[in-house]
């Protein structure tokens, strides 16, 4: 079957381990299940891969892609839960819990093998592209909004980096909810999305916001996490889910952290739960992810190039 995958780590050029061509059919362990991929979305944890996060030389080749929409072999339309051993079933009992790609098989390929716990029914009233965006950035959003940092409507958020994949979910996530939003971009362009979006205002990184915030949506790591801890009300919450720009910023800002008692909590993907609630939010309330491109998986290629050169809003989406 055609697949994109890692044919080797190259941590300073990632793109130069991405291979487009043949790979085997997946492997189908007792209570797995084949689904015929139509969608799959890019994430940032595909050119982690590529660099060597989370995976080692011994596992390539190594297909990748988290996120996927299609058909299973009963001929129903179904999303996939791309956290494998989350139930405690279809892996072996010394194994924990992973993401596609990092110990199994991912989906930007004809067909992948996931537990059919790990199954989903698709809502009619999304397309395959339109559900393939949920999976990975969608669900990341939508936990860290609404279990981690448990704000309600009328309280406000700032958004660190319009534009990513998680940035732009929770955006419209949060004013789908009734939150003040507020997001920051170094691109003009952005900012404007951002509040087409729906974001109530956006600023260049590092501006002072009309007033502090109940919870901060942090993305981008050691560039903005000062600009995260500042616009905190007393009491608020942090919720971090990656660190584009890095993992060791300038000033932890602890002094500031301790003194007005606000929370930092860290935030991995989310559960089959969660992202039910997702699919049923985004459903019933005509909330539809924001796709920047929609490309044929044999140009896979094209669509990490815009990715890694940051020339996106929104998801990228490679289509089977």
């Amino acid at each position: 079957m055609y697949a994109a995958y890692a044919a080797r780590i190259d941590r300073d050029q990632p793109l130069n381990g991405l291979e487009l061509g043949e790979r085997p059919e997946p492997l189908v362990p007792i209570g797995w299940t084949v689904v015929n991929v139509k969608a799959a979305s890019l994430n940032h944890h595909d050119l982690w891969t590529l660099r060597g996060v989370g995976i080692t030389d011994e596992s390539l080749p190594m297909i990748l892609g988290c996120d996927a929409a299609g058909v299973d072999s009963d001929g129903n339309e179904v999303v996939v839960h791309s956290v494998i051993g989350q139930s405690g079933h279809g892996i072996a009992p010394n194994e924990s819990r992973s993401i596609l790609t990092e110990r199994y098989q991912g989906t930007f390929a004809e067909r992948v093998a996931v537990p059919a716990w790990n199954v989903l029914p698709k809502p009619k009233e999304l397309s395959f592209e339109e559900a393939a965006c949920l999976p990975t950035a969608w669900l990341t959003a939508y936990r860290m909004l609404f279990t981690n940092a448990n704000v309600s409507p009328g309280q406000s958020v700032l958004v660190q980096g319009a534009g990513g994949g998680v940035a732009t979910a929770a955006i419209a996530l949060g004013a789908a909810a009734g939150l003040r939003v507020f997001a920051t971009s170094r691109d003009a362009a952005k900012r404007q999305r951002a509040v087409e979006l729906g974001a109530e205002a956006a600023f260049e990184p590092g501006a002072r916001l009309p007033h502090r915030v109940d919870a901060v949506i942090e993305t981008v790591g050691a560039a903005t996490w000062s600009h995260s801890v500042k616009s905190l009300k007393p009491g608020g919450t942090l919720v971090i889910s990656g660190a584009t720009s890095g993992q060791s910023p300038a000033s932890a800002e602890l002094n500031r952290i301790f003194f007005l008692e606000l929370k930092v909590v860290g935030s991995t993907m989310g559960t089959k739960e969660e992202l039910a609630g997702l699919l049923s939010l985004c459903a019933a309330g005509g909330l539809r992810p924001v796709i920047d491109s929609v490309l044929p998986l044999d140009r896979a290629r094209e669509g990490f190039e815009k990715m890694a050169g940051g020339d996106l809003f929104g998801k990228v989406v490679l289509t089977v």
